[in-house]
């Protein structure tokens, strides 16, 4: 890098790009979803669980990755990361509901 005063820029630069290269795969993937959704209705419970264990697998490992390296979890990130996962229990739960009604 060119010092230490880009270098947080130059990072701060690098987070919102994969910020929003990972909301444009998002929206990508449910705009794919909602064409493909006729065609793979009898598919939806295994790609929501494949989705759920492949993001919280990955988020598992970042975090695993981030504490080796020294870094620890601030109040807000652990707030965060908790409200992923009871959202994600919420859901499944209103999926149960919808499905088994």
């Amino acid at each position: 890098m060119h010092g230490d005063v880009e270098e947080p820029a130059l990072r701060a630069r690098l987070k919102q790009a994969e910020i929003a290269s990972s909301l444009g795969a998002g929206v990508l993937g449910l705009g794919l979803g909602a064409l493909a959704a006729p065609y793979l209705s009898n598919l939806i419970a295994p790609i929501l669980v494949l989705g759920v264990l492949l993001h919280g697998w990955g988020m598992f490992d970042k975090h695993a990755i981030e504490r080796g390296a020294g870094r620890r979890d601030t109040w807000w990130m652990k707030a965060l990361y908790w409200f992923c996962w009871i959202a994600l229990a919420i859901l499944a739960v209103a999926l149960a509901f919808e499905v088994l009604a």
